[in-house]
């Protein structure tokens, strides 16, 4: 984790019982509570940010989405009328393909 000359501060109410459960974890891991409770909420959130960044498919869904994207279909009639839509929606869009 880098060094940050700035720090803010965070606090919480938490029940009793949690907070021997936490104190009692970061013993056994010779942290500070405070160490603790940050390292375990960095590790959770960069976990959850990892999830949120990353798609994950089969070998197979793969496979069709770049067939997809390589070979792309043919615009249908709900495609075409939509961007017809579109296009009178919002006639100062740009539109590189026009």
């Amino acid at each position: 984790m880098p060094v940050c000359k700035k720090s803010k501060r965070v606090s919480a109410r938490i029940p009793a019982n949690v907070y021997e459960t936490l104190t009692q974890a970061a013993e056994f891991t010779g942290a500070t509570l405070n160490q603790f409770l940050v390292q375990s909420a960095l590790e959770k959130a960069e976990a959850i940010i990892e999830k949120e960044r990353v798609i994950s498919m089969s070998m197979r869904s793969a496979s069709v989405f770049l067939d997809a994207v390589e070979n792309p279909p043919k615009p249908n009639l709900r495609l075409k009328s939509a961007v017809k839509s579109y296009k009178k929606s919002f006639p100062d869009a740009k539109n590189r393909n026009a």
